[in-house]
């Protein structure tokens, strides 16, 4: 058994002996085995135990246990309690899901303060044969279908390649005491509905059907590598400048739905939402999807991601002519020149030029609005905003993200885009209000 686990450790690269290792201590027969085995291989040990007060005196003895356990074998240990049923009801949760979500915030916040290199967990052979019956169940992808993984982040599971079955018969050879949690016995719970009803039920028929299963694991494991590398170079392909995703370049791939789906789901997007995204793609401009921080449009031929953020289009920042402006949304510099021989232009769209005397006293920065209209540099007719957008390809972010710089009630300026003619300097002008958008 020794050899078995310390040859698995070295392969997959667990543990470092000159470094410390939290093992998390229930006092059951997996969790008892691994803090023994560890021990003995040399790795220095800290035990930590969580009381989930969920089942009343045995809740309290299996922390007594543990202590006892640890104090024998002379390893530092440490408990936490925690008020399970009240943390599930405020969060939301299962039971089982809020005592998991405990149970490892609790066991990183000793990790960062102990200073140790990782957190080793119980999990063996059985119990990713047991997690691949579930996500097959609930319809996983692919990688649900991998089992249980040896390494995720700071947790490592030294026990994955060794059954449940192997672990008591080397307690027992050991003569090493372990306690039996009685919800173990009770199939009320998935997972111990699958050990105890499914996999003795398919071994009647089926008997190495377990090995078969770990293998198939293990070999979806690796048939995730590549699904997981095709999809990194779709990523790198099909996102260009951090945000935007090109519709016809996405429909090329032979599977467009799953990698759209996987695209996505770094962002919050659910697998029903990108299958609404997928329905979509065909659809009229301006439909929108919405994740927890992020909000996706369909735009033409793109999908354009952004942050989730409040827009007031009904927000207005007004100031005297002549004065400061005050803390504004976008950075505006003010600046009255004459116009005379030293007088310069600069032609790019972050300045714009105007008349100060035929200005309005009062002047105000504002998002625009539908029937907003103006009458661009150079041409002598109105313009609708909203056509103006559309003849300049606006997509609907940029068209939501527009400001406009007012004199009175007319706008003088789509920012950072074109000024309005009735305010352009000339011959006559004597005064000139230079305003510059800063990035």
């Amino acid at each position: 058994m020794l050899d078995s686990v310390h040859l698995y450790i070295e392969k997959h690269h667990l543990l470092e002996k000159d470094k410390s290792v939290l093992v998390g201590l229930s006092g059951g027969a997996d969790s008892v085995a691994l803090l023994a085995i560890l021990s003995r291989l040399g790795y220095p040990c800290i035990a930590l135990h969580c009381n989930f007060h969920l089942r009343g005196d045995e809740s309290n003895r299996d922390e007594q246990f543990a202590q006892s356990f640890a104090k024998k074998e002379k390893i530092p240990f440490y408990s936490a309690h925690f008020d399970t049923y009240a943390f599930a009801k405020a969060h939301h949760l299962s039971i089982e899901m809020a005592a998991r979500q405990l149970r490892y915030d609790w066991f990183e916040q000793m990790r960062i303060r102990l200073g140790a290199q990782a957190i080793a967990v119980a999990h063996h052979q059985d119990d990713s044969i047991e997690t691949f019956f579930i996500n097959l169940i609930r319809g996983s992808g692919i990688r649900g279908l991998t089992g249980i993984r040896p390494k995720n982040g700071f947790i490592v599971r030294p026990l994955l390649d060794v059954s449940h079955e192997k672990i008591v018969a080397w307690l027992e050879k050991e003569s090493i005491p372990y306690i039996i949690d009685s919800t173990n016995l009770s199939d009320e719970y998935t997972r111990n509905f699958i050990r105890l009803q499914v996999l003795p039920l398919l071994e009647t028929r089926f008997p190495s059907v377990r090995k078969t299963l770990s293998r198939t694991a293990t070999h979806l494991s690796e048939v995730e590598s590549i699904y997981l590398s095709a999809i990194e170079e779709a990523k790198t392909s099909l996102w260009k400048d951090g945000y935007r995703l090109s519709i016809p370049q996405l429909q090329r791939y032979s599977a467009p739905k799953t990698v759209i789906f996987e695209l996505l789901r770094p962002y919050g997007f659910s697998r029903s939402m990108a299958s609404s995204v997928y329905d979509a793609l065909e659809g009229e401009s301006g439909k929108e999807f919405y994740s927890p921080s992020y909000r996706l449009i369909k735009d033409r031929e793109e999908l354009l991601l952004y942050k989730r953020e409040e827009i007031c289009p009904d927000i207005c920042y007004s100031w005297e002519k002549g004065q400061e402006s005050g803390q504004l949304p976008i950075n505006l510099c003010q600046q009255i020149v004459m116009n005379d021989t030293h007088f310069q232009l600069n032609p790019s769209k972050a300045y714009a030029y105007f008349d100060y005397d035929l200005l309005d006293t009062h002047l105000s920065l504002r998002r625009w609005r539908k029937s907003d209209w103006f009458i661009p540099f150079g041409m002598k007719g109105r313009k609708k905003l909203s056509d103006y957008f559309s003849d300049h390809k606006y997509t609907i972010k940029q068209k939501e993200e527009a400001w406009v710089l007012c004199s009175g009630e007319n706008i003088i300026w789509l920012v950072g885009e074109r000024s309005d003619n009735r305010y352009r300097i000339s011959k006559e002008t004597k005064r000139i209000f230079i305003v510059k958008k800063n990035d």
